[in-house]
This record gives structure tokens, sequence and C-alpha cells, in this order.
């Protein structure tokens, strides 16, 4: 198994990680104020460029294959041209940190919601570029898109007090879907399945909830909750729970990874509600993941998340990993 380290990694906090939509590069954003672009293929993962920012950065997102976005702890929405041409815009700003940043092809528009408990839909073609404003149940701590052309364009909204809203944007002011998610402590992340039936939630105790979309009864009750980043305690010692702090699905297979303070990923089989690989353990927390899209490449960011507070700990890294099928194709299933 072989870990390629990018080189000159954040030098605090890495939050978020995506690959461009042509899968040629990857993006980091991280706390100390700096996007950074790497070529994204593990044999020629040079630094391309660093697009300095006024602020810790909280989340990013490609807007095209020339434009990025990011959202940070001042609450400002910024686009960056990858080429320096133009310069930076402020689309807008939230009243509190813009923890989430996220395109979505399917309708055209730029995703964010922040702190201050809302969600904004951009035009990033307009002079007046924020299009919606949607009212969350609390504040926001993650948000994803639907991927997928079979997935419609929905956003998930994981919210303080363990409350999740789905809205639908292509009818962004009818009422949202609203409910308490399955999880006994706060999501973390959150990632939708290319199919569209529904969504993986990660949380701060180490489990993981697979929710279902459709409320009947049937689907309802395929869904499930279980433990995914725990150590069985060791000499009569309870027990460690991991938060954990990434999710994300592999585009051809189905299957999801996700990253724990633990310093694992693990790669699971929702349906047969079994891990089907875990990677090789890293010296500190994996703070984000993301397939390639194709599914060919893995993204991981171990960077310390403050779970113990301050302390000494080793610094950011980034890796690229060349991904094997069989660790992330699903087991064949018992007759």
């Amino acid at each position: 198994m072989v870990f390629v380290k990018l080189p000159e990694p954040p030098g605090d906090g890495t939050t978020a990680l995506r690959f461009a939509p042509d899968g040629s590069s990857l993006l980091a954003s991280s706390w100390d104020s700096i996007l950074r672009l790497y070529g994204a293929a593990p044999s020629a993962c040079a630094l391309r460029a660093t697009l300095p920012q006024p602020s810790p950065l909280l989340d990013c997102d490609f807007v095209d294959a020339r434009t990025v976005a990011s959202g940070g702890l001042d609450g400002a929405v910024r686009l960056s041209p990858l080429d320096g041409a133009g310069g930076e815009r402020v689309l807008g700003e939230h009243a509190g940190a813009a923890r989430c940043v996220r395109r979505c092809d399917a309708v055209g528009a730029l995703v964010t919601a922040g702190w201050d408990a809302t969600l904004k839909l951009w035009d990033v073609r307009a002079a007046d570029a924020c299009v919606g404003t949607y009212a969350q149940p609390g504040k926001v701590h993650a948000l994803c898109v639907g991927a997928g052309a079979a997935a419609p364009p929905r956003v998930v909204v994981a919210a303080a007090g363990r409350r999740v809203d789905v809205l639908d944007l292509r009818m962004p002011d009818e009422p949202p879907l609203r409910f308490e998610s399955g999880l006994r402590t706060q999501a973390r992340c959150v990632a939708q399945m290319a199919s569209g039936d529904g969504f993986v939630l990660g949380a701060v105790d180490g489990r993981v909830a697979i929710e279902y979309f459709d409320p009947s009864e049937a689907s309802q009750s395929r869904k499930f909750a279980f433990k995914a980043h725990h150590e069985a305690g060791a000499g009569g010692k309870p027990a460690v729970a991991h938060p954990v702090n990434a999710v994300a699905f592999h585009p051809v297979h189905g299957t999801f990874a996700t990253g724990g303070c633990d310093g694992r990923v693990n790669v699971w089989d929702g349906a047969a509600k079994k891990r089907v690989f875990q990677y090789e353990k890293l010296p500190t927390s994996v703070a984000a993941l993301a397939f390639s899209p194709n599914g060919d490449t893995l993204a991981i960011a171990a960077s310390y998340t403050y779970e113990h507070g301050e302390r000494s700990h080793p610094p950011d890294a980034l890796h690229l990993h060349a991904v094997a099928d069989a660790e992330v194709r699903p087991k064949p299933r018992a007759k």
C-alpha cells in the first residue's frame, strides 16, 4: 500500500479536499488562510499554485476548470481565478463563518451554508450573485450536494442539535424535508449516495448513520447506524470513540470511505453492513477525504483536529493513493 505525500502541505489545519471536475488537480483549504492547488496524479503531484486569502478557510470547491470558490471564518464567499486573470471576487457574505461551499452542476449554482444558520444560493455569473437565502434549523456543521447523473439536485444540511434539512434545489422555496438524525451526537460530515436514495452522516462519537430520503416504512426500515471509528479498551480500560471527520462515496462502486480521529481510513459496504478495507494508520487525525471523479485516486488529509485540545502533534500532511479495485469493490454477498 503506497501513500504519496504532496509537497508543501498546509501549515495549519486542513479543512477540505476537492478534485477538479476532470480529476487533473486537487484543491486544499486550511486554517492557514491559503488555498493550494496540486497535481492530482500520485506520480505528478507538484504544488501548482497558492492563493492566499484574508481569513482562515473552512471549505472550498471548484466552480469550473479555471475558477475556485472558498468560504472562510470571516463569512465571505470568494471566487479566485486559478490563472490570476481578473483577480479575486467576493460574491457576498454570511453573518457568521461560511462553513460549507459546494457547486451544484445540475442547477448551475454555488451552494454555501454558515454558522449564521442560513443556506445561500449563488449565480456566479450575475452582478448580484446571491439568488436565495434559506433559514436552517441551527448552526450548520456539514453540507453535501447530490452527486451522479441519477441523483436529484438535493442538498443535505447537518445543523446543530442533530437536525437535518433536505432541500430540492429545483424547488428551493418549498418547505424542506426536516428531521432529526439517527445519531446520538452531533454530525460532523455528510455525503450523498450517487443513486440518490439517501446519505451517510458521521458523528463525533465515532458512529456513522445511513439514512434514506423515501419516507415509506419499507425504506425507513433499511436505515441503521454503526460504530465506525472505535477502539476496544485494553487492560480493563473502556473503549475509545474517535470522531468521524470525513466521508466520501466511491463514484463507481457505491462503497464509502470514512476518516476519523484515530488516524484510520475505513471503506464500507453500506448495503452489506460490512467493512471492505482498512488503510494503514496515519500518525494523526484524518481531517478530509476525496475520491477522484473516476475513483482511481483517494486524497487524504492527515491533520490534527484538536479533539484533545492544545498539545504537540505531527505536522499536516496530504496524501494521494492509487486505489486498487479490491479496496473499494463490495464483497460478494453470501447466498
